[in-house]
This record gives C-alpha cells, structure tokens and sequence, in this order.
C-alpha cells in the first residue's frame, strides 16, 4: 500500500531538513509531499536543494487546513499521514499509526500524547487545554478520543477526498473530527511518542489558537451545513467502487458481444 506524508510547512528552517530525512529513512512505499505555506525564514531555500519530494508553494500563510487541501490534488497513494514540519512528531511511529488501517480495522487514527507514549514534560496549561478541548468535541461527536487536537492523523485517502473541508488553519482538527464522527466513520487512537518544544524553540500555537477551537468544535458539529452532511462513509464508497467496477467490466463484455 503506497503511503502519502502531507507535510504543511510554515518557517521551519531550523527543522524541515532533518524531519524530510527522517522521513525518507523509514521503511515504507511512499510519497512525500511538502506544502511551503508562505514562509519567510529561509525554509524555502532550503527546499529547493532537496529531490525526490514534491514541493508546493504558498505565496502567503494560509494556514494548515489550507495547505492539506493544497496537498490532497497531488496525493496518489492509498492512505495520507498528516506530519507536522517541527521534530515534535516521529516518523519511526508510522508503523504503529497504519496497522489499525492495514489491518482493515480503521478509516481513520489518531496519534495521542495522552495514552502513555514517552513525552517531554512541558506547559500544564496546554495540556489542560487540550483535555478541554478534547472533551467538549467528545461531547458533542459521542466519541471518546483522548487527543483530539494532535497533529498526527492519517486517513484512508478516498475518505479525506469525500470530506469538504473549510478550515485553513488549525481548525482543521476539530473539523475533520467532527466530519468523521458525523460519517461513523472507524476512528483509533494509538500512543505515540512527543518531543515537544518550547516558543523559545519556535512554537506557534496560542491561547487564540485555542479560542478558535472551541469556534470550530461548535461550528462543525453543531451547525453543519447541507454539503458537510451529505457525506459518504468508506465502506460505501468501497461498495460503489465496486458497483462501478462490475457495470464497467459487463458493459466491456456486452460490447465485444456486439
């Protein structure tokens, strides 16, 4: 199965040629695409020395959510993985994050820092923040995540295409959790390891990013517009394809007939 790694990239010099390399070490059949989202720090100059990887440009910071969407009409392998461009998530847990998907057990999983994986003891208030915010989108999807606002998902990509996603920036998150719940969709999480960093080291996300949570977790799961519910789940669209497939091959063989 080829593997596709999304990676939304927003000034990450210090950081994005060591994260590609440990990338390219792991032991998968894959594709690597980097969406550049308007960076001004110099990773674009660093990009441009690498191969072997697409590369998209942003001429302006859109966002995270942007940049994945960005990314999706490139995307030709069978399951995405959404990699951050910092080194607080690790590649060498790719293996554990598609066995659920492999196995033909889930549609989607969630890397989570909460179930026991080894972490960098870091700010009690995000952490807190994050248990909130995990637990308000719990209560109004019914499902029971423990991290729903990490950056380590990956999906089957016949799903992530079907879902019209909005959000451009760290919405993405509780968006496309709430679309997924809405679909019934198989969700798991497993633990993983988190290296986290400090602002000193070139942390992004505030106390904003966490208002805008909350918006996004009302907004999706209680307002959904007409196009958001008309989704198909993966196992439908599993049927159709095949549906598809058999009307394809007997209208070959009626025409040979013929």
């Amino acid at each position: 199965m080829k593997v596709s790694i999304i990676v939304p990239v927003f000034n990450e010099a210090q950081t994005i040629r060591e994260l590609l390399h440990r990338i390219e070490g792991t032991d998968l059949h894959k594709e690597i695409i980097v969406v550049d989202d308007g960076s001004t720090d110099g990773t674009r100059d660093v990009l441009a020395a690498l191969s072997g990887i697409t590369i998209l440009l942003h001429e302006q910071n859109f966002g995270k959510g942007a940049a994945i969407r960005t990314a999706l009409s490139y995307v030709t392998g069978e399951v995405v993985i959404i990699q951050d461009a910092d080194l607080e998530y690790s590649p060498q847990d790719y293996p554990v994050l598609l066995t659920p998907i492999l196995e033909g057990q889930a549609d989607a999983v969630y890397g989570s820092r909460f179930l026991g994986g080894p972490h960098r003891v870091l700010f009690f208030w995000h952490a807190v923040a994050n248990c909130c915010l995990t637990l308000l989108s719990n209560m109004l999807t019914n499902i029971n995540l423990t991290d729903m606002e990490t950056g380590f998902k990956v999906f089957r990509t016949s799903l992530l295409r079907n879902i019209t996603l909005q959000s451009d920036r760290f919405g993405f998150e509780p968006e496309v959790t709430a679309k997924l719940a809405r679909l019934g969709c198989r969700i798991y999480e497993v633990p993983i390891a988190y290296h986290g960093r400090d602002y000193v080291a070139g942390k992004k996300i505030t106390w904003r990013d966490g208002v805008a949570a909350v918006y996004h977790i009302i907004k999706y799961n209680l307002f959904p517009s007409q196009r958001q519910i008309r989704l198909v789940p993966h196992h439908v669209l599993q049927r159709n394809q095949s549906l598809s497939s058999q009307g394809q091959l007997a209208a070959g063989r009626l025409r040979k007939g013929a």
